[in-house]
């Protein structure tokens, strides 16, 4: 009879065994899919980094291949034209034509000397093959300056070297009325020939103008959706964090529960 008794009693202990056998491996599932979230997040984090240091590298190399062009040429415009001593220029022309070719070469070079001094230090982290070199890179903290740098060598740059071009095209076309009308004088006079420069100057700047608001325009709308795609962009992870975060603690609560 007490064998018979003591059957009953031992037999239920060997179910109870398996919950918590069930429960182990629940909560390992659990600890898994923790880890990798948590490791797919900080790849994520990580390609964003690597992503950032890439174009803070191209915006820099754009930036100095830019600002050396046209402050180039710049200085050439200076150098190689030929003023007529004859010739009464007006005064605000020679002064426009020199402060904006100042400006002009000022801008780049400061452009320059942002994409010189930081561009070696992101170079010699981006051709080191490991995830966690991204964090010695100097990208985010020069971030101002480097678009900085990229605002003066592309919108600021451009514009003011639009402006040069229209105020050589007047230095340059000007003393043409002068020299027409010398030659007037020993021969026929035709009609409009004492308007030839002004009128090439003229034609020079109404191209240029709308050139110039096309230009500004342009800039206008592409920060505008290059700011619109970054928002996008911040949303998307935000709402992947989100998710993240309620899966997060659906799993705490489900592990508590258990």
């Amino acid at each position: 009879m007490s064998s018979e008794r003591s059957a009953p009693a031992g037999s239920p202990a060997p179910p109870c065994s398996e919950p918590e056998a069930g429960a182990a491996d629940y909560r390992d599932w659990v600890r898994r899919s923790y880890l990798e979230l948590v490791s797919s997040n900080h790849h994520s984090v990580q390609a964003l980094s690597w992503r950032k240091l890439y174009l803070s590298r191209a915006k820099l190399k754009a930036s100095s291949r830019t600002s050396a062009l046209l402050s180039g040429f710049a200085m050439v415009a200076m150098v190689e034209v030929q003023l007529e001593m004859q010739y009464n220029y007006p005064k605000f022309l020679l002064i426009a034509f020199s402060a904006c070719t100042t400006v002009l070469v000022a801008v780049h070079l400061f452009a320059l000397l942002i994409s010189t001094c930081i561009l070696p230090n992101v170079e010699a982290v981006s051709n080191i093959h490991n995830l966690n070199s991204v964090n010695e890179s100097p990208h985010e903290r020069m971030h101002y300056y480097i678009e900085l740098a990229w605002g003066f060598s592309t919108a600021l740059g451009i514009l003011l070297f639009l402006t040069e071009v229209v105020l050589l095209c007047w230095i340059k076309f000007l003393p043409v009325d002068k020299a027409v009308m010398n030659d007037n004088e020993t021969g026929p006079v035709q009609a409009g020939d004492g308007h030839t420069g002004w009128n090439a100057a003229l034609a020079s700047t109404i191209i240029m103008v709308p050139v110039g608001l096309i230009f500004v325009i342009f800039t206008i709308h592409f920060y505008r959706s290059l700011v619109g795609h970054k928002t996008e962009r911040h949303n998307q992870e935000i709402e992947e964090l989100h998710k993240l975060k309620v899966q997060l603690d659906g799993h705490d609560r489900v592990l508590q529960m258990v």
